[in-house]
């Protein structure tokens, strides 16, 4: 299938099964940023859990950065555009603002937020995953992942805790973030371990290190990545990168699309760029069909070789 260019993304509106869950719940209604194929590029987890390849960060939103009202049709447009994955942290304080923007359509989203390394003792998970459900006003997360390992040393009560929550229908899954291949190790030595659904991790461009070794041992392990920051992050200039944009131009489509397709181009990596504002959204969100040339790729490659990464 040739790749759509800007406006054809923009013209088309078809039915995609953005997300599925195993408990049967219902597709998406028509949502746009796929073609009539339905090639909208979509992850599957190991326990057959369907999600968009491309989802929303919220890090940094609902702080006055931009109006609050703008950022939540930033997330609402997302949405409409099967960007139906987003993903929160409590230690972000953006669970609030996200409760209210997905707020009559909780249905639709694949919610993900994250417990911080220093609330897993005793009960913390429990008492934090409550927190998250109440501020975020909802019964379950899609996702629940431990933030960071850093001095986390009872990997086995972090498990526990998880299946806890997964037993009570608090959360559907559990999974990662930030944890380094012996980290990864040390997890699945741990009995039910293996039943980690992700590791979030930074991806990008200008940040290419998980390809080393982290990316190929989630691959084995049937595993997928979750990329934050796939557009490197706060004051990367990946959208005036000359390849880029000679790319982009090509397609008809924004610099950030084309670093955004290139991170989610192996079918096993979910992105989760965040924005506040509908326009870049909307931009980003045609990396859910775009493709990209073996010799775009060989382009890429050359101008951020992971050996500098």
């Amino acid at each position: 299938m040739r790749s759509l260019t800007r406006r054809e993304f923009n013209g088309l509106c078809v039915t995609v099964g953005s997300f599925a869950i195993p408990t049967g719940a219902p597709a998406l209604d028509d949502v746009a940023g796929a073609a009539s194929t339905g090639a909208a590029r979509t992850v599957k987890f190991r326990d057959d859990t369907v999600v968009p390849a491309m989802g929303q960060g919220s890090a940094g939103l609902g702080k006055g950065k931009h109006p609050q009202a703008v950022e939540e049709e930033a997330i609402r447009t997302g949405l409409s555009l099967g960007m139906t994955l987003i993903d929160t942290a409590e230690i972000y304080g953006s669970e609030e603002f996200i409760g209210r923007a997905i707020a009559g359509q909780r249905n639709r989203v694949f919610l993900v937020s994250k417990v911080w390394p220093s609330h897993v003792a005793g009960n913390g998970i429990m008492h934090a995953c409550e927190a998250s459900l109440k501020r975020l006003g909802t019964d379950h997360l899609d996702l629940y992942l431990l933030h960071w390992p850093n001095g986390v040393t009872n990997l086995s009560g972090v498990v526990t805790a998880f299946e806890s929550l997964r037993s009570a229908g608090k959360i559907r899954a559990w999974g990662v973030s930030n944890f380094k291949v012996s980290d990864m190790e040390d997890l699945f030595r741990v009995q039910k371990g293996d039943r980690c659904a992700t590791n979030q991790l930074p991806y990008s461009l200008v940040d290419r290190g998980i390809e080393r070794d982290l990316l190929s041992w989630c691959e084995q392990h049937a595993m997928p990545v979750m990329a934050y920051s796939p557009l490197g992050g706060a004051g990367a200039s990946l959208p005036r990168d000359p390849t880029l944009v000679r790319i982009a131009a090509a397609h008809g489509c924004s610099a950030a699309a084309v670093a955004l397709a290139w991170t989610i181009r192996s079918g096993n990596v979910v992105a989760i760029p965040e924005s506040g504002s509908v326009k870049h959204v909307k931009e980003n969100a045609v990396a859910l069909t775009l493709t990209l040339t073996p010799q775009e790729l060989r382009s890429l490659d050359a101008a951020f070789p992971l050996s500098n990464r």
